[in-house]
C-alpha cells in the first residue's frame, strides 16, 4: 500500500504485471491490471493515487484469476464456512467481481484455503471482527473485507446452505456465553 508513484514502479519491475486499486472503492472499481512497458502506467497511477496524495493497493498480478477466479471466503467468529465461491472474469474483463459481470462457481475449502483461514481466524477473533470475507487467488490471500462480505447468497443458492442461519446461531451462541458469565 503505497502512495509513491517510484515505489509503484519499482514493484512492477520487479513483478513484471501488477494489479492496482483504490483502497476506497469496491465491486470492481478502478481496478488496473498494468504490465511492464504499458504506456499508460504513468496516467493510470497519477490518477489512482490523485498525484500522490492518496494511497491505493499494489498486487502481483496472479494469473489463476483467470482460470480459478478470486474465492471469497467467509469467516464466522473466525472459523470458516465449509463453502466458498470463485468469481471468475468474463472473457474480456480482468476483474473477479460479480458486480461487473463475473461469474460465481461454488467450491469446497481446500486445505490451503483452510490454512490461511487458520493463520487469520485467531487474530481476526482477537480484534473482534465476526463477520469476515476473505479473497484467494491462487494460493495467495489477496483481501480482508471487514465492512462489506458479500457472496453469502451465492454460497446459500449454490449449495443449499443458510449461512446467514449460521451467523445468528454463532452470535447468540456468543451472546448467551457473555449472559451466562455475568
Amino acid at each position: 500500500m503505497t502512495r509513491s508513484k517510484s515505489a509503484i514502479k519499482d514493484f512492477l519491475q520487479t513483478h513484471h504485471k501488477i494489479v492496482v486499486k483504490p483502497t476506497s472503492k469496491m465491486g470492481g472499481q478502478s481496478i488496473f491490471v498494468i504490465a511492464k512497458g504499458d504506456p499508460n502506467t504513468n496516467v493510470i497511477l497519477e490518477e489512482l493515487t490523485q498525484r500522490e496524495t492518496c494511497y491505493i493497493q499494489c498486487q502481483a498480478y496472479i494469473p489463476e484469476i483467470v482460470t480459478k477466479g478470486d474465492k471469497r471466503i467467509i469467516l464466522i467468529d473466525g472459523v470458516p464456512v465449509k463453502y466458498g465461491i470463485a468469481r471468475i472474469p468474463g472473457a474480456e474483463d480482468h476483474r473477479g467481481n460479480l458486480a461487473v459481470g463475473a461469474r460465481a462457481e461454488g467450491f469446497e475449502l481446500t486445505e490451503r484455503d483452510k490454512w490461511i483461514c487458520a493463520q487469520i481466524g485467531p487474530e481476526l477473533k482477537k480484534r473482534g471482527l465476526f463477520f469476515v470475507g476473505i479473497d484467494v487467488i491462487g494460493d495467495y490471500l489477496t483481501e480482508i473485507n471487514v465492512t462489506s462480505p458479500t457472496g453469502i447468497k451465492e454460497i446459500g443458492k449454490i449449495f443449499q446452505i443458510n449461512v446467514g442461519a449460521q451467523f445468528f446461531e454463532v452470535l447468540e451462541s456468543k451472546i448467551s456465553l457473555r449472559k451466562s458469565k455475568l
